[in-house]
């Protein structure tokens, strides 16, 4: 049960993070790119575990994204993901680019529209 709730939760946080949203065909950072650059902040955003790397996830994801294309698709795959666990604590999801030092000009919700992410 633990390895389906892990997973679930990194995609989670990598909706809450909605770094970008494009076109599938041009972004060239896909949903397993989100998930392995936030595994790390899994602990943090379930209330299990200190901050920790995951910084260095948050930042890696960031400068990844380096067009609106690759920034949307992210926001995209972090969407999508984000119903599907109930444990990440979407406040303190959010809040991780602010922790990390990263500055995204939108705010990280489900609600966020990715298509206007530039």
């Amino acid at each position: 049960m633990a390895g389906i709730i892990k997973p679930m939760c990194i995609v989670l946080i990598a909706a809450v993070l909605a770094v970008a949203v494009a076109p599938r065909g041009e972004a060239a950072i896909g949903c397993g790119s989100v998930v392995s650059y936030l595994n790390p902040c899994l602990p943090y955003a379930t209330n299990k575990g200190p901050l920790g790397s995951c910084c260095s996830g948050v930042k890696g994801l960031y400068g990844a994204a380096q067009t609106p294309s690759d920034r949307q698709s992210v926001c995209n795959c972090l969407k999508s993901l984000a119903g599907s666990y109930p444990d990440v604590d979407l406040n303190k999801a959010a809040g991780l680019p602010g922790q990390c030092g990263v500055n995204i000009p939108y705010k990280i919700s489900p609600s966020t529209d990715c298509s206007k992410v530039n």
